[in-house]
């Protein structure tokens, strides 16, 4: 059966000769996996693998037959954002990367949660068109995506309970206290005025306390070359 829905698409993996089976969060489905015939033939006329670089925003017509299904089959595809500041700047790119990876890890929900799909859209096109003071992004990302995942913090209070109860050596400073819980209720262009280190160590925080509760989060293998961007 045929269905339009949005999407975003996560990464891909090559498949047989010419083929890939792509990862998207759907509007509709939540993530599903999809299967593009054709895209790395020689004889294909179009670059229609650049639809499916992490987070491009997707407008798709998809077929899904049942749940039991695993891998679903496109229909028609589209972008629905060009991206024009992302994939060319060095740093949105590292931050766009890491972003991609812990969504990966973390969403798991084969059905629609439509306040997380907004909040992810709201958050690639902030990204993608702001055009400074976005050092903080990463940081007000993970703090904010704590609380559609279900496990996220009202109060930095809260927060650093948790991290004590688990024994995180690190204390927060004030200047990354207020930080944070401005991260976690101001909009994206909140100018929090944090020092390298301060960043550095507030995202080791903010991934500890992810590690907390998501079971088998493992290791973010994006996370040290965005650390190395950001000094």
């Amino acid at each position: 059966m045929l269905h339009k829905t949005r999407g975003i698409a996560l990464n891909y993996i090559r498949f047989r000769e010419t083929s890939i089976i792509v990862k998207i969060y759907t509007e509709e489905f939540g993530i599903q996996s999809y299967i593009v015939n054709g895209v790395r033939s020689a004889k294909s006329k179009t670059n229609r693998i650049a639809l499916f670089q992490p987070l491009t925003l997707l407008d798709l017509v998809v077929y899904h037959k049942s749940k039991e299904q695993t891998i679903h089959r496109l229909s028609e595809v589209r972008c629905s954002l060009p991206f024009r500041s992302l994939p060319f700047d060095f740093v949105k790119s590292s931050i766009a990367l890491f972003m991609t990876e812990l969504l990966v890890k973390t969403l798991r929900e084969e059905e629609t949660n439509l306040p997380l799909f907004q909040f992810l859209v709201e958050s690639i096109v902030y990204l993608e068109e702001t055009e400074e003071h976005y050092e903080n992004f990463h940081l007000q990302f993970l703090a904010k995506l704590a609380s559609y995942l279900g496990f996220g913090a009202e109060t930095v209070r809260e927060m650093e309970q948790e991290l004590n109860e688990n024994l995180y050596p690190y204390k927060l400073e004030p200047v990354m206290r207020d930080s944070l819980q401005a991260f976690i209720h101001l909009p994206f262009d909140y100018p929090a005025h944090l020092t390298r280190l301060q960043r550095s160590k507030l995202l080791d925080t903010l991934v500890f306390y992810y590690k907390i509760h998501l079971e088998g989060l493992g290791e973010i293998r994006s996370l040290e070359v965005l650390r190395e961007l950001m000094k």
